[in-house]
């Protein structure tokens, strides 16, 4: 049985040399199974008759296809997924990684066309990772709801000493926290931004959001690791109206925010899905990358 995969999609990391030589026989191994591929704008780029193909941008990308066939590193397949889920749309990724193995690219090249080849027969595995969806209310007007694969993180400006932010979950307060920031975080995003800050790693598996103070000035502020069907409402607070604070969704897109406005972080309605390498589980993935047991 086969997964209905009739249109492919194609995002490289831009300016990735290295996956020029295998896009002309992806295309081809595609082509000879009656699939159409669609290029990511700039991944055309690399092709050696660059502009010939049919080709969208990353945003409209999600639109016109089945599947995406990530190259690159897990910042590639985290701007992708981040597209897909604002698009709305159930389209699996397949994420390549070129270097080192990746949190979320976790398929050589060699796997590939193995891996190709399960999605397109209906025998391929999935991971199915938690999204989140945050709402942003500025000035009294409510922003477009963004959707991510990591995090929502509110940092501090270039000139501040320290930011205030007011957090409650699912309506009720829990504390003012003063740090330098603090990361919200998917189970999928644990092993991000939110690792480095000291937060725990939350198995992917896990329906659970992840609440991490950057550096915070009271050493009491710990993670907290929270229901995945609460939501998190974060208010900036400055009594002198002299901080400034950030906040960026999956370091892809992000601005400022003032006291007054409020962002409310939920888990998305929908899921994204992940083709799983075929030879390995996530404790092996994770002794790989922390480089666990070795000396």
């Amino acid at each position: 049985m086969t997964a209905n995969i009739a249109r492919v999609g194609i995002v490289a990391k831009q300016g990735l040399a290295a996956a020029s030589q295998h896009l002309a026989r992806l295309e081809t191994w595609l082509r000879e199974r009656r699939i159409d591929v669609v290029y990511e704008t700039s991944t055309a780029l690399l092709m050696p008759n660059a502009g010939a193909q049919a080709n969208r941008s990353r945003e409209d990308l999600p639109n016109h296809v089945d599947l995406i066939v990530s190259l690159g590193g897990d910042g590639t397949l985290l701007s992708v997924a981040d597209r897909i889920g604002q698009a709305g749309r159930d389209i699996p990724i397949l994420g390549v990684n070129f270097g080192s193995l990746g949190f979320l690219t976790e398929i050589r090249i060699d796997e590939l066309y193995p891996s190709l080849e399960a999605v397109i027969a209906g025998t391929a595995t999935y991971d199915e990772r938690l999204m989140l969806s945050a709402t942003a209310t500025l000035r009294g007007k409510e922003d477009e709801p963004r959707v991510v694969l990591n995090d929502v993180v509110f940092t501090k400006g270039a000139l501040s000493r320290m930011i205030e932010l007011s957090v409650s979950v699912s309506g009720r307060f829990v504390t003012c926290v003063k740090a330098d920031g603090l990361i919200i975080a998917s189970a999928t995003g644990s092993t991000a931004y939110n690792l480095a800050a000291g937060g725990p790693i939350v198995h992917p598996s896990v329906d659970a959001l992840v609440l991490t103070p950057i550096a915070p000035h009271t050493l009491t502020n710990r993670p907290v690791v929270i229901p995945a069907d609460a939501e998190v409402e974060v208010r900036p607070e400055s009594p002198d109206g002299s901080e400034d604070v950030f906040v960026t969704y999956d370091g892809q897109y992000g601005y400022a925010v003032h006291q007054g406005d409020v962002i409310r972080v939920r888990k998305a309605k929908q899921v994204l899905r992940l083709v799983k390498a075929p030879a390995r589980g996530y404790f092996e993935l994770l002794r790989e990358k922390l480089k666990w047991g070795e000396r």
